[in-house]
């Protein structure tokens, strides 16, 4: 019998600062400023208040969104101080009663998105010359001391009260969700007995001591707090970078209708039974010519209005279609198109503009590693998984290709580094891993290739004819839709990142398998359970075996 999927929660991850109700943002020449102000009965739901500057979903959604404009529309700048409006504290975390109440699905993708945005802060200040510092002007607890540590520099008011803090062990039975324990170790070099001590210190470190232990760079009396900082901030801009023109992201008001979303070059439709989702990206027959300033070209560029669509097409599906398991990713267009495309990414690579939106495909190309969702790539008839786009073949977890005149693919020079994964390696290293040369060697063959070259090349999972392929498709989806979804995330996470680990890589492998088993304990989230009693007069009760 034919199921049909309940209607979705919608969550909504387009915004623009004209609609922030919880942050403000300050330009002033080279620097910036991220001022947080979060409105205690503005949350995403109701339910619960943001007291003391604590977050839900809707704040780090606008604080994903102030990245990425001061990325694009705000090049001139240099440092952003992100800070607090309110009084005496800087940020209590992630709301706990917002978690408490939260399904465990929502609770583990607000923590993902919360580090994707972390680590689009990182790469700003490594790629885009605009350094963050955090200046705590109260009180940073959980992940109110987790945003900082994704800052370059963190500095913390010496007001005697004023403490930063990973309380989440000792108050709350659950871990730092958004990176805190590794950037401990891996990124502030504290300690590993040192950090022991300090995550389970629920008061938390304060003045001297937070920075002899290295938690934050200095500490400044009140009286000279916000002067220093702007000070600091001034010598890291540098002046800024004045030339550069700002582009302005438009809105992409995607059409919704009964299992659809259209956006102009995306589109998104969900089964009827709710459980695999299609994404096909189009490419336009025809390509602008270069300009001779290249920010002339707007966000309607495709390279940058295509993959905008795509990650909000990704958040979406996180978030509001949880039974969806299976992606099928298709592509339609002009390859000679795909091609203009990326030979104007590559060429103007030095460009501020084409630099950040080639940063940009990067980054939603990483949301699509993250996907807690199994991933399979179309090569049918029409497609134009060309170059920047193949990066799609890459990252699935399978391809199918159709054996058929016509239905071929090509690679560009944007498949030999310029969107790196997690691991630091390209998508084509971490295929074939085990032998770099090799990998490389794929990587620069810029023949068309059509599906038995593709087989015999190692570059797609299955090819087949136009007899078997209807059915080679279907029993794929059919199989992988019937298991367990449970094992299939730990699968495809293992499985998706071969060679090195890095920070990102531990970041996310770690949340996925601790975060996915705390989250469901007793210890945690039982009656009884510290996460289920915070703010009761109740003390929580422990089952005291280790596993």
């Amino acid at each position: 019998m034919e199921t049909t999927a309940p209607a979705p929660e919608v969550i909504c991850f387009e915004t623009h600062p004209d609609r922030y109700k919880h942050l403000k943002i300050e330009v002033d020449g080279p620097v910036a400023r991220v001022l947080i102000d979060i409105q205690e009965n503005e949350g995403l739901r109701p339910g619960y208040a943001l007291k003391l500057n604590s977050y839900d979903l809707s704040v780090d959604i606008e604080l994903a969104d102030a990245v990425q404009r001061m990325r694009f529309e705000h090049p001139e700048v240099g440092a952003v101080i992100v800070t607090s409006a309110q009084e005496g504290v800087f940020s209590s975390g992630a709301n706990i009663f917002m978690l408490g109440a939260s399904t465990h699905a929502h609770k583990v993708n607000f923590c993902k998105f919360t580090n994707e945005t972390r680590f689009s802060i990182e790469d700003a200040s490594e790629h885009s010359g605009q350094v963050y510092i955090a200046a705590l002007n109260g009180v940073a607890s959980g992940g109110g001391y987790e945003l900082p540590q994704a800052c370059q520099e963190i500095y913390l008011v010496d007001d005697r009260r004023s403490a930063v803090s990973l309380p989440e062990i000792p108050y709350l039975g659950v871990l730092p969700g958004t990176g805190g324990l590794t950037r401990l170790v891996d990124k502030r070099h504290v300690r590993r007995d040192i950090a022991d001590v300090f995550v389970t210190l629920a008061e938390g470190v304060k003045g001297k001591r937070a920075v002899e232990w290295g938690l934050v760079d200095d500490v400044f009396p009140t009286s000279k707090f916000k002067a220093s900082v702007e000070a600091r901030a001034l010598e890291v801009a540098n002046g800024g970078k004045p030339d550069r023109k700002g582009v302005a992201l438009e809105a992409l008001e995607p059409t919704e209708g009964e299992g659809r979303l259209d956006y102009q070059h995306v589109s998104m439709e969900i089964s009827a039974d709710g459980r695999t989702a299609t994404l096909q990206i189009t490419v336009p027959d025809s390509v602008p010519e270069m300009p001779g300033t290249p920010s002339d070209l707007g966000s309607a560029w495709f390279p940058l209005r295509a993959f905008r669509e795509l990650d909000d097409a990704l958040l979406r599906l996180r978030l509001n279609y949880p039974l969806v398991g299976l992606l099928l990713f298709k592509t339609r267009g002009n390859a000679a198109s795909m091609i203009a495309f990326d030979e104007q990414l590559d060429k103007f690579a030095s460009d501020w503009f084409v630099n950040e939106v080639r940063l940009f495909i990067k980054r939603t190309l990483k949301r699509v590693d993250y996907m807690a969702k199994s991933m399979f790539a179309i090569v049918d008839e029409g497609s134009c998984f060309v170059g920047t786009l193949y990066e799609l073949v890459l990252a699935a977890d399978r391809s199918f290709m159709l054996e058929e005149d016509g239905v071929t693919f090509q690679m560009t020079n944007m498949n030999q580094g310029a969107y790196p994964m997690g691991n630091g390696l390209t998508r084509m290293q971490t295929r074939f891993v085990w032998d770099q040369d090799l990998a490389n060697e794929r990587a620069a063959n810029r023949d068309v290739i059509d599906a038995d070259e593709a087989n015999e090349l190692g570059l797609i999972t299955v090819a087949a004819d136009d007899i078997d392929w209807d059915d080679e498709v279907r029993l794929a989806i059919e199989e992988r839709v019937s298991l367990s979804p449970d094992s299939l995330t730990g699968m495809e996470a293992s499985i998706r990142f071969g060679g090195p680990e890095t920070l990102e890589t531990k970041i996310f492998g770690r949340l996925t398998a601790w975060q996915n088993w705390i989250f469901q304990r007793p210890n945690a989230v039982g009656p009884k359970g510290a996460l289920s009693l915070y703010g009761r007069p109740e003390s929580p009760e422990f089952d005291f075996n280790r596993t």
